[in-house]
């Protein structure tokens, strides 16, 4: 009986690419991976598609991408990833408000629940770097003004939407209308910390990681007053686009993707400045 020479199996991650090492690097850096010692093919794959193939094509900074990748794990309930990339968005600047409102702002889309293992997980990664609980208060409201404020913001962003939604709502209905403007506008969107530019950002990654949630999203996009295009836009459309956003690969079923086209995002007066990163 003769012994097959084994393959080396450390020869696979050895093809990871220098612009996903690099990228990885600056996320997780001296990061000792297990995966790569047990499931070295399957690291290359992901690292050379996730840390380099989508970045090239992206056009948001590190620290912006990586807050939105911490909102979509709280929206897909990745509990133990979402530990390991609270780490990371600290070593790249996010900080620790930041990531506390990333976190505050899933509670009125995936409920309490939900977040609340992310919030204590957040506490005990925090409070192992050293930092002091708890953080500065970014609330800019009170029990008397929440909803007046909360309004605002919601015409701010939907416009004379907002008016018609009221103005056509059964009346034993309009309590859920008034919830709406007081809770989620009025005690999460109004608060310091996160602009609510990043923050719409925050609440659009987290509803397309909950799935089966179309009709807000679309109302977050489509009936926004600003100018937004959104669409199922054809590849060969990229490149002719330089105002295109990619916002990723989104693994979501329920938003029924095909594989010839991409969700795009035209950001004409929707995103800071900070996040496009000209090419």
């Amino acid at each position: 009986m003769t012994n097959t020479p084994q393959k080396d199996r450390t020869q696979s991650s050895q093809r990871i690419s220098e612009a996903a090492h690099k990228n990885h690097e600056e996320l997780f850096p001296n990061h000792k991976s297990t995966l790569k010692v047990t499931d070295p093919e399957l690291i290359e794959v992901f690292d050379n598609f996730a840390f380099d193939e989508v970045i090239t094509l992206s056009k948001l900074d590190t620290k912006t991408r990586v807050m939105l990748i911490l909102a979509s794990m709280i929206g897909s309930q990745a509990l133990s990833e979402f530990k390991i990339m609270v780490g990371a968005a600290l070593n790249v600047g996010v900080t620790p408000i930041e990531i506390k409102e990333i976190v505050y702002q899933g509670v009125p889309y995936v409920g309490m629940a939900k977040a609340f293992d992310f919030v204590h997980a957040t506490n005990e990664i925090l409070t192992h770097r050293g930092i002091q609980l708890p953080l500065e208060g970014q609330s800019t409201t009170s029990p008397e003004t929440r909803y007046d404020k909360g309004l605002a913001v919601q015409k701010e962003i939907f416009g004379e939407t907002i008016d018609q939604m009221y103005e056509r709502s059964p009346k034993d209905q309009l309590h859920i209308q008034r919830f709406l403007s007081a809770n989620c506008f009025g005690d999460y969107y109004t608060r310091n910390g996160v602009d609510i530019k990043v923050r719409e950002l925050i609440t659009l990654s987290i509803l397309i990681a909950l799935g089966g949630v179309e009709s807000q999203i679309n109302a977050l996009l489509l009936l926004r007053k600003n100018k937004i295009f959104v669409g199922w836009v054809e590849r060969s459309e990229t490149q002719q686009n330089q105002r295109l956003l990619v916002l990723g690969f989104v693994p979501q079923p329920n938003l029924r993707l095909n594989s010839s086209k991409s969700l795009k995002i035209r950001v004409d007066d929707f995103y800071p400045t900070r996040v496009i990163k000209e090419r």
